[in-house]
């Protein structure tokens, strides 16, 4: 499936004047907020159905207030019955009417709704496989920023929509990027995906600088705003690493024809090569609103107040070669790509739960990738997984790295 040739506008035969139903999945992380502001300052093109939240119910309450969803998913059951006791005895109508849910039975309830014209995929980690794929039964917009949902069941998942006919819409600012670099553009003449990374708070660091590092410094990322685990991702090159898988099925490329590049400043989002060695890069302020907007508005593309690039006040770009052995996990990535199967499926998985014990000082910075290693070569690899396959080898992993990290 080629992306930008199977895209449909919003709504076939619409235009904005027309408001569109959008549900979001992690309505209050880092990029479900910035779709919210997005939905604010265009009232008169969207409408929200439908909102989802681990465990953060006081920032849900607010956002039920101002923008009156039909339904919202509590994922943490404790936190889903607090919520059910403030609804229960609130005489707010708007709450007391609202359908509540739970868990990930509760993430599918928002994302089958066929109302919606574009679900946004902004929760964090394998959790947003089983709702994207029930959403693409309905041949629902899917505004994509959960890159783990392609990383684990690419294959699967870009099968599905050409089969049920579903646009997705890459969020992420390098997809976007790319997105918009090949719209007019035929794919078949794209000779390098040219993927751009700030580099992340390490950038420039050796081994020997790395090998003691906390989670403290891992943290303080020096462009972006982003939560805990992202931001550790980034730290890594793991974040930039699933962004390669991703590109690989959203765009049909090759591993080898995707190319990543260190860019500090983070204006230059991503760049396409082309057969004529025309390159076309996508530029503009860090600012995550800008590709949530272009998702959500495709094929048009509307004003917006957002800050404008001063090239004279940048006055330089640089680039640099992504080191890997600095970065091992930024390898691991290209190594289970370049080998398939379920391969993705494992790194994906054995990254999270790692990702939470360096969260946790239960490992060191290193030890992530150490370990991501040997899952991949303990587990039983399918060529040609289903749905179910990635599910069980996904526990697995977990299970094992658990058992595994002591």
């Amino acid at each position: 499936m080629i992306l930008n040739k199977n895209l449909k506008s919003l709504n076939e035969n619409e235009t904005l004047n027309t408001k569109k139903i959008i549900s979001i999945l992690g309505s209050t992380g880092s990029i479900g907020t910035q779709s919210l502001d997005v939905i604010r300052l265009n009232p008169e093109l969207f409408e929200v159905e439908g909102i989802t939240t681990n465990k953060n119910t006081k920032l849900l309450l607010e956002q039920i207030k101002e923008f009156k969803p039909r339904k919202v998913t509590i994922f943490d059951e404790d936190s889903y019955l607090d919520f059910l006791k403030i609804k229960n005895t609130s005489l707010d109508k708007d709450l007391v009417k609202l359908d509540v849910y739970t868990g990930l039975d509760g993430l599918v309830e928002i994302a089958k709704s066929k109302s919606i014209d574009i679900l946004v995929t902004a929760v964090v980690g394998m959790i947003g496989l089983v709702p994207t794929l029930e959403a693409i039964k309905n041949s629902t917009t899917i505004a994509l920023a959960n890159k783990e949902t392609l990383v684990t069941a690419g294959s699967l998942v870009m099968k599905e929509a050409k089969k049920y006919n579903a646009s997705i819409v890459p969020v992420d600012s390098e997809h976007s990027a790319i997105f918009q670099c090949l719209n007019g553009e035929d794919n078949s003449k794209i000779d390098k995906i040219l993927l751009t990374a700030s580099g992340g708070p390490f950038r420039g660091k050796s081994k020997e600088d790395l090998i003691n590092v906390k989670k403290e410094a891992a943290l303080k990322h020096p462009n972006w705003t982003m939560g805990q685990k992202i931001t550790i991702d980034s730290s890594t090159l793991m974040n930039k690493g699933l962004e390669v898988i991703e590109a690989k099925w959203l765009f049909g490329v090759d591993p080898d024809d995707i190319v990543v590049h260190v860019h500090p400043q983070s204006i230059v989002h991503s760049m396409v090569q082309f057969s004529d060695s025309t390159v076309i890069a996508q530029m503009g302020c860090p600012d995550m609103r800008v590709p949530i907007q272009y998702a959500l508005t495709y094929p048009e593309r509307i004003d917006a107040d957002f800050e404008r690039l001063n090239l004279f006040e940048i006055a330089n770009l640089s680039f640099e070669k992504a080191n890997m052995e600095v970065f091992p996990c930024l390898k691991l990535a290209f190594d289970a790509l370049k080998h398939g199967g379920t391969d993705c499926t494992v790194l994906n998985a054995a990254n999270e739960v790692l990702v939470g014990k360096f969260l946790n000082d239960e490992i060191g910075f290193y030890d992530i990738a150490k370990y991501i290693d040997i899952a991949i070569k303990s587990h039983d690899y399918i060529e040609e997984p289903n749905l179910e396959d990635i599910l069980k080898l996904d526990e697995w992993t977990r299970d094992f790295i658990n058992k595994t990290v002591k």
